[in-house]
């Protein structure tokens, strides 16, 4: 039989270093929110493939949806010959789309290929060439998407120049001592220093940095971009491949502010484990493009379109924005109670909406001082205790929680005993 450690070394001999691989275990089987590896080993998965088994591993109606396509056809290319299924869908994600007036999408098969035609299509639209984004922000290893990701390690190194016209502001979060208003100081300086207003595209933010460490975009901050896209005509981008389908405990995370994009590009769970990723955009900016300048081979595949299908019906059926929100005050509740013992990692800013939880390991109690280390700790400990957990942020010091939605409150406990016994562990 296969072990992990033979395929750790085959691995080693066939496949490149530049893709990195959290841990050394090999997936032999998963259902919901549990995985085996391939020496029989069970973990409880509070990674959800980075946030794509929202609807957890092989949902018995995502399964279902899949063969019933596979039974038809697998792929035809819709620049070829177009399907139901991609319409269905497109039609379904326009009626969810968090603006008001008429809306179209677009499907693509990864997040950084949406979030790269995002950009496309808002050029095509505004006829100007400069995008601005975030530092800590991540969208994608494409070169366009790598050049707007605002972290340098490890996206960046050895693959320079980046593709120009490309700028950066800083992320507002308190504890890093960035506040909104030197945010918005930052963008009226470089309006002044290195791009005008109207050689500007678009804005593109995540309403919850992901890879930057969950740090959610302080509604102030999106009001006050709103306000100055439509002052200069530019374009309001939300990135919600990662806080998108009931993550958050809404839809999309741009929700929780108001505040209405002008497009937002989707992936991971969209179709439940399988290849999905798209753009919704308010209807004339998603024309703008001439025909045949969108597209992709294997872009809105039928497989993945159906099992989308079956993954909104899921998040309705099982009312799974409800169940985001009362999942995320469990854990929240539950790091609280953590945080205040002494013979755990100092851990802090436990923050999240919905059940997209993060919280910071830090040096010392009561001061924020980042510690990257003792973050590689816990995540080792947790593997040994049996629980599958990643680490982000800009310091990479923060643990982040994407178990899927539709784990049991049993299996969700018992991933947070595992949690607690690894910050115990992991403490020096």
């Amino acid at each position: 039989m296969t072990k992990n450690s033979d395929l750790l070394a085959r691995r080693e001999r066939a496949v490149p270093r530049g893709v990195a691989t959290a841990y050394p275990i090999f997936a032999a089987r998963a259902e919901n929110a549990e995985l085996w590896d391939v020496d029989g080993k069970r973990f409880v998965d509070f990674a959800g493939g980075i946030a794509v088994l929202n609807t957890g591993h092989r949902h018995p109606k995502v399964i279902a949806a899949v063969e019933k396509q596979l039974a038809l056809y697998t792929h035809t290319a819709f620049q070829v010959v177009a399907y139901e299924p991609y319409i269905e869908l497109a039609e379904k994600l326009n009626a969810l789309a968090p603006f008001k007036g008429p809306a179209k999408t677009i499907l693509f098969t990864t997040g950084a290929e949406a979030t790269e035609n995002a950009v496309k299509l808002a050029r095509a639209a505004t006829g100007r060439s400069a995008v601005i984004a975030f530092a800590g922000g991540f969208h994608g290893r494409t070169m366009m998407t790598m050049a707007l990701t605002g972290k340098t390690l490890p996206y960046k190194k050895k693959f320079g120049p980046m593709p120009a016209e490309v700028f950066h502001l800083p992320f507002p979060v308190a504890e890093h001592g960035v506040t909104v208003a030197e945010s918005l100081r930052a963008l009226e300086f470089l309006f002044r220093a290195d791009v005008e207003p109207d050689r500007v595209a678009a804005i593109m933010i995540e309403p919850v940095q992901g890879e930057g460490g969950f740090y959610e975009a302080p509604t102030e901050l999106l009001v006050a971009l709103r306000n100055i896209c439509d002052q200069y005509g530019i374009l309001l981008v939300a990135d919600e491949v990662q806080t998108g389908f009931a993550r958050t405990g809404k839809m999309f995370g741009i929700e929780h502010s108001g505040v209405e994009p002008d497009m937002i590009t989707i992936a991971k769970s969209l179709a439940g484990g399988f290849p999905l990723s798209g753009i919704i955009g308010r209807a004339a900016i998603m024309d703008a493009a001439e025909p045949g300048g969108l597209g992709g081979t294997y872009a809105g595949s039928p497989i993945a379109c159906a099992a989308a299908l079956a993954v909104l019906d899921v998040i309705a059926d099982e009312k799974l924005l409800a169940r985001s929100n009362a999942m995320g005050e469990r854990i929240k509740a539950r790091l609280a109670k953590i945080a205040a013992r002494n013979d755990v990692v100092p851990i802090a800013a436990i923050r999240g909406n919905g059940a997209m939880i993060g919280f910071d390991i830090v040096k010392s109690r009561g001061a924020y001082d980042p510690d990257a280390d003792a973050t590689k700790r816990v995540t080792t400990a947790a593997l040994n205790e049996g629980l599958i957990l990643l680490s982000c942020g800009v310091f990479s010091n923060v643990i982040r929680i994407l178990v899927p939605l539709t784990a049991s409150d049993a299996v969700l406990d018992e991933g947070l005993d595992k949690l607690d016994r690894a910050l115990v562990a992991s403490r020096l």
